[in-house]
């Protein structure tokens, strides 16, 4: 079964609702990847979203509920990067000319045995060693 990765502003997107339809659209697909076990995560996606989501966003999370939504995906296989990930990640953004951040996203996306990986900051339809980048708020996005 093919794996699908979740980049930290899809997760975000999915637990704020300032932003109706990228909210409607990232819970969709985050509760379909729960449905069909086949989401998966990183401990950066994890930290990620604990920080935006208790400081970045209009209506910021207490701490406390933030905790339980990264209790709560911590049920999905969440991939922790190795030194040997950092540096294909900074080999990747290098030769691609992306951020670091977004190639340590890949890498984990990669190494998880994702096929595709969902984020609104990598342009989609870009494929990166088998891993293919989707956006879910794009029109006719699937997902």
């Amino acid at each position: 079964m093919s794996a699908e990765f979740v980049d930290s502003n899809v997760v975000v997107y999915a637990h704020d609702p300032t932003t109706p339809d990228k909210h409607r659209a990232a819970r969709a697909l985050m509760e379909r990847l729960w449905e069909e076990r086949r989401g998966r995560l990183s401990v950066q996606v994890l930290q990620e979203f604990f920080w935006i989501a208790t400081r970045k966003i209009p209506r910021p999370l207490a701490a406390k509920a933030a905790l339980e939504i990264v209790r709560d995906l911590s049920a999905w296989p969440v991939f922790s990067p190795t030194a040997a990930d950092v540096v294909a990640a900074g080999e990747l953004a290098e030769a691609s000319r992306i951020s670091f951040w977004d190639a340590l996203i890949l890498q984990a996306a990669r190494r998880s045995g994702a096929d595709v990986v969902w984020s609104e900051d990598l342009n989609p339809g870009q494929v990166f060693d088998h891993v293919e980048v989707r956006n879910p708020f794009a029109a006719g996005a699937s997902g």
